[in-house]
């Protein structure tokens, strides 16, 4: 029997459970859970996430705790290993299920390391979305990597750091976690709290296919008809004299001006123009041509940027993490623009970039 096919009727056998217990007024149907599954990314067990390694035969420990149920159980205890960490390479093809997040352990998990090392704690129905959404790198990942090269030194000892995807945990816990790139003599928000109908993850994603509900953020910010229009900051952040847009607008801003400003330093300061390319692992590469894009011949691994300095390394490890959380401007906003704007001020001490109009929540 497949691994596929034993995942499905696990699955299907813990929601029969569910469902067989009272039912609460217009709870969805054990048919619209298992549809909402299918749909979404935790139950796209043909998304690269749960196939990268099919070749393999496994799934190293490394990735296992995210990328096969298996994996995310070894994690847990759940199979009688040690907990917090994976001891065996995980099975192919497991998409993570309902025993992932319904079996015991995860149900009582209500703390999650992090990569910085530190433990939050209290996190309750958040904790297995922390699990997973934290990101693999931090502050301290980046400041250990550039430690003792000068700040404009092109250095082969450098490589870009990737803080991987949906980091959306680590964006929302800001400073406490210090998932971005915190430079030095800057403060930083922490946590970012919302009302307390609508601060958790399973708060504001349907549990089972992730979507969005959006119905209660209307009801309170009222006057706009797109989630994206909303804002309850209403400087003009990314100096472009708009500032009656959401703040989802002032991130994409910023995070378009930190584009240029990496652009501009790795032509005029470390030597070799460089491009970025959301698709393609390891996103930055060498602008051969100069043209400002990155073509497909580009995009391709062998072709990654390697004349990195710690300067323009960090900036481009926010440009990052912004770029993989697109939900950053409701998870942490003010994080997300001081990680931004840091990163632009930084680059700007070494090339001209008109940084005027910045403010800097």
């Amino acid at each position: 029997m497949s691994a596929i096919r034993v995942l499905t009727l696990s699955c299907a056998m813990t929601l029969g459970f569910l469902a067989a217990a009272p039912a609460a007024a217009q709870a969805p149907t054990l048919t619209e859970i298992t549809e909402a599954w299918l749909d979404g990314p935790h139950g796209d067990y043909r998304s690269p996430s749960y196939t990268h390694w099919n070749e393999d035969g496994e799934v190293p420990p490394a990735c296992a705790a995210c990328h096969s149920e298996t994996g995310f159980l070894d994690w847990l205890g759940a199979d009688g290993s040690a907990a917090l960490s994976v001891e065996h390479p995980a099975t192919i093809n497991t998409a993570i299920g309902c025993v992932s997040c319904h079996v015991s352990q995860a149900e009582a998990l209500d703390a999650v390391p992090f990569p910085s090392g530190v433990t939050v704690s209290g996190l309750n129905t958040s904790a297995t979305c922390t699990v997973c959404h934290q990101g693999r790198a931090s502050t301290a990942t980046v400041a250990e990597a550039t430690d003792g090269i000068g700040p404009d030194t092109v250095s082969d000892e450098l490589s870009f750091i990737n803080v991987h995807y949906g980091v959306a945990a680590a964006v929302m816990h800001g400073a406490e976690t210090r998932g971005g790139f915190q430079y030095d003599g800057r403060s930083y928000v922490g946590r970012f709290v919302h009302v307390a109908s609508a601060n958790s993850c399973v708060a504001c994603h349907e549990p089972h296919g992730g979507e969005v509900a959006t119905a209660g953020c209307l009801d309170c910010h009222q006057g706009v008809s797109d989630i994206a229009a909303i804002r309850t900051r209403h400087a003009d952040f990314d100096g472009d004299g708009i500032a009656d847009g959401g703040i989802a607008d002032e991130i994409d801003g910023l995070h378009a001006i930190l584009n240029d400003a990496i652009t501009a330093y790795a032509r005029e300061v470390a030597g070799t123009p460089i491009g970025y390319d959301k698709e393609s692992y390891p996103y930055f590469f060498t602008d051969g041509d100069g043209d400002g894009r990155i073509g497909a011949a580009e995009a391709v691994y062998p072709n990654r940027y390697a004349s990195w300095t710690p300067r323009l390394l960090k900036a481009a490890y926010n440009y990052q993490l912004v770029a993989k959380d697109p939900g950053a401007w409701t998870h942490n906003p003010s994080y997300a623009i001081q990680l931004l704007h840091d990163s632009v001020m930084s680059l700007s001490e070494r090339v001209e970039i008109d940084t005027g109009g910045l403010v800097r929540p």
